[in-house]
């Protein structure tokens, strides 16, 4: 007795080819941003200016040839290595107190970094808070928020600072408190603005349903939400603080010597700017290519943001 044999199913060496692109894992959120960061040109020059900035500074104590605060009144005012009477053992050369050039800048840029920093947390710290909530909570808050930041909107913040630091006195802690103190603006603003937006959401709408309080849900729900936004206006704001702690020390009422500020080294070397133009353009070139880089970065992380955004 003859038996059928089912002829439906396909034979093992015959299955068909299974596509090698489906088999690769989905690219998570840290590529995607990375993929995005690197593909953006300007934002990658930004990326690695600062990120040579920073090295150098953080490396600081371990690369530079000689003690910034050494003086030695026989080698002042060497010109740099590139000019005729230049000298390796001085590649930047020196300034009017024999103090090695490139080892100034080097610890100059930890002190602009540091501020630019601290007083841009000391700012956002207040911003945001005021910021959340008057978005959230609205009415006679939001009211006395607006009055606030008007306030703050009619004092010219580089008067403030010169009138207040000539009071005080100039030093770090002065700076970072003065700079913290006024640049808190565009932070109220970005939170606010977005808070007012959320807070309409579903997801505030569930939170408040389930009994969630009003602290709970500007912590938990609110500021992660802002964190984008914001992280465009720090890196922003981060460059103004530096180039108003560098006019301040230029005007001798920011860093104090002998610390080495950019600022303070392109005031100290103004006397000589028309036969020695190095002694400002090095410091000041430094200043400018600092500020670019943040810059660069601040505008990519923008352009990222509103592409993520429309998507």
């Amino acid at each position: 007795m003859k038996t059928s044999l089912s002829l439906s199913s396909a034979p093992l060496g015959n299955t068909p080819a299974t596509d090698p692109g489906s088999l690769l894992p989905e690219p998570t959120a840290w590529r995607k941003w990375l993929g995005k960061i690197f593909g953006h040109r300007s934002m990658t020059i930004g990326l690695v200016i600062l990120g040579v900035i920073v090295i150098a500074a953080i490396l600081a104590p371990l690369i530079s040839p000689h003690d910034p605060y050494a003086q030695d009144i026989s080698q002042r005012l060497i010109p740099p290595v590139w000019q005729e009477r230049g000298s390796w053992e001085h590649i930047l050369g020196t300034d009017k107190l024999g103090r090695d050039y490139l080892s100034r800048l080097l610890y100059g840029a930890q002190v602009s970094l540091i501020i630019g920093l601290v007083s841009v947390l000391v700012a956002g710290c207040i911003g945001i808070t005021l910021g959340v909530l008057a978005g959230y909570f609205g009415g006679r808050v939001d009211a006395v928020v607006s009055y606030i930041l008007t306030v703050r909107l009619s004092m010219p913040v580089i008067l403030v600072a010169l009138a207040t630091a000539s009071l005080m006195g100039g030093s770090v802690k002065v700076v970072i408190l003065l700079l913290g103190l006024l640049l808190w603006d565009r932070f109220l603003i970005v939170s606010r603005s977005v808070t007012r937006q959320l807070r309409e959401a579903e997801f505030i709408a569930a939170a408040q349903t389930l009994g969630a309080s009003s602290l709970f849900i500007m912590l938990r729900e609110i500021l992660p939400n802002l964190l984008g936004p914001l992280t465009v206006v720090a890196t922003l704001e981060i460059a103004h603080a530096i180039l108003l702690e560098a006019t301040l020390s230029f005007l001798g009422l920011g860093v104090q010597p002998p610390m080495p500020s950019w600022g303070l080294m392109i005031a100290e070397g103004k006397a000589y700017m028309f036969f020695m133009p190095w002694v400002i353009l090095i410091p000041g070139c430094a200043l400018a290519i600092l500020v670019l880089g943040i810059n660069l970065v601040g505008d990519g992380l923008r352009d990222i943001t509103a592409l993520d955004g429309r998507n």
